[in-house]
């Protein structure tokens, strides 16, 4: 009888790429993937050291999966394991860590599902992850989010990321555009492009080869795929060039999430960030004055060690003033093997919650008034399999999430409909349109 094997994934879409991939390589091996809510004899945990309580996080999925399988072999991967393999070493439980480099190996590794005494640690420096592996996810038919690049070459002062996934690096473009037409058979309506800073795309072996505008280009030409969204971009990488082309392209949606992580220049400085807000107005602009129904979502941090009030007050009212469409809101939390963690002016913890729930009024003011500019179009809307209190979702080009009763046949299909009303949830409501959209 095959093995049964789970997995839970925390973090980010390029996580979710990653344990997708390494689910095909447990099925090739003749495993048979359960549910993680299901007994299972091999459970995989994809961490992640972004979000705040990464251990905590990681302990509670260990014991819900013992819960389920008392004798399970458990075996954790990603960010935070390749930055503190010791410390989840003593989570009880755990029978193997492995780094960065090692979790493309895994099968290999856990062949033998032998529970020794000890946890198993495979973890190799950071600095020798070098390799390039390609991972999509697969399994939810309406997008897959493809990993074009990985690690960073940026220093900023609050980041672990280069620590956990070492140095730039990328695919090769023919080799993107052969995964975009695996994907395009598998029958998938939307591609999702991520890495960690997909706008650095193009370095191999340590040299700059391509450019992210040199992939851009090439995917646009691929037959089949509807439509091509751009995960998260740096602002300084955002060029005239890829806005300028995604505004007349055939499949790129106008659609951009550009990290700003603060408003203050001065907090700027203190990050590292490689831009000032001048240059992110003039990248909203731009973004506008070509695509004026373009949404744009933003990340950032509040409570970084030396934002006063009045840095704080200045994020918000820049963030306020800008043709924006939503936030994602992090809290500043100390990272270890960061400079951030030794810097002064350190923010209390109430004063940082404070100005987190002020930004996440805000966002969803910001939301609300641009699902309002776009109320009485036609849209065209790609549907959900979710199904929830008999309705489900979709979201359009532009990413409007829009609410229809139930449909079994409506899912994975683009369908042309009318944005009618603002709902109190905060999605929006559709009828029928009769005018045909293709993009």
């Amino acid at each position: 009888m095959a093995k049964k094997v789970a997995f839970y994934t925390l973090g980010c879409k390029l996580n979710y790429s990653e344990t997708s991939t390494i689910g095909r390589q447990f099925t090739n091996a003749g495993f048979e993937t359960v549910d993680f809510t299901e007994a299972a004899d091999v459970y995989i945990i994809n961490t992640c050291s972004v979000t705040e309580n990464a251990d905590k996080k990681c302990r509670k999925v260990v014991k819900e999966a013992l819960k389920h399988s008392p004798s399970a072999y458990i075996t954790i991967v990603g960010c935070y394991a390749q930055l503190k393999p010791k410390e989840i070493a003593e989570i009880e439980g755990v029978d193997m860590v492995l780094g960065a480099a090692e979790k493309f190996m895994i099968v290999d590794f856990i062949s033998d599902l032998t529970k020794e005494p000890k946890t198993i640690i495979h973890n190799k420096p950071i600095d020798e992850t070098n390799q390039f592996v390609s991972s999509y996810s697969y399994g939810d038919r309406t997008r897959t989010f493809l990993k074009v690049q990985d690690g960073c070459d940026y220093s900023c002062t609050f980041c672990t990321i280069p620590l956990a996934r070492g140095e730039s690096r990328s695919d090769t473009i023919p080799n993107i555009i052969k995964q975009a037409e695996e994907i395009v058979i598998s029958g998938v309506k939307e591609i999702v492009l991520t890495g960690v800073n997909i706008g650095d795309f193009g370095i191999r072996n340590g040299e700059r080869a391509d450019k992210f505008f040199d992939l851009v280009q090439a995917l646009d030409e691929v037959e089949g795929i509807n439509r091509i969204r751009i995960s998260s971009i740096e602002p300084n990488l955002l060029t005239n060039e890829i806005i300028e082309f995604v505004a007349k392209s055939k499949r790129f949606v106008p659609h951009f999430h550009i990290p700003l992580q603060s408003g203050s220049n001065k907090i700027l400085g203190l990050m590292k960030r490689r831009y000032r807000r001048e240059l992110y107005v003039d990248r909203v602009n731009t973004i506008k004055s070509l695509m004026p129904n373009a949404c744009i979502g933003v990340d950032v941090i509040v409570g970084f060690p030396g934002e006063t009030r009045e840095d704080f007050l200045d994020t918000y009212n820049f963030l306020n003033e800008l043709d924006i469409s939503y936030l994602h809101v992090f809290t500043y939390s100390e990272r270890d093997d960061t400079p951030a963690k030794d810097m002064e002016g350190v923010v209390p913890g109430s004063q940082r919650a404070d100005r987190s729930k002020m930004l996440h009024i805000l966002s969803d003011k910001k939301r609300r008034a641009f699902y309002e500019t776009q109320l009485g179009k036609n849209a065209l809307v790609l549907f959900e399999a979710d199904h929830k209190e008999g309705f489900m979702h979709g979201f359009t080009s532009n990413y409007v999430k829009v609410k229809v009763k139930y449909d079994p046949v409506l899912v994975n299909e683009l369908k042309t409909v009318k944005l009618t009303e603002l709902l109190p949830d905060g999605e929006v409501s559709v009828t029928e349109a009769h005018e045909i959209l293709t993009h």
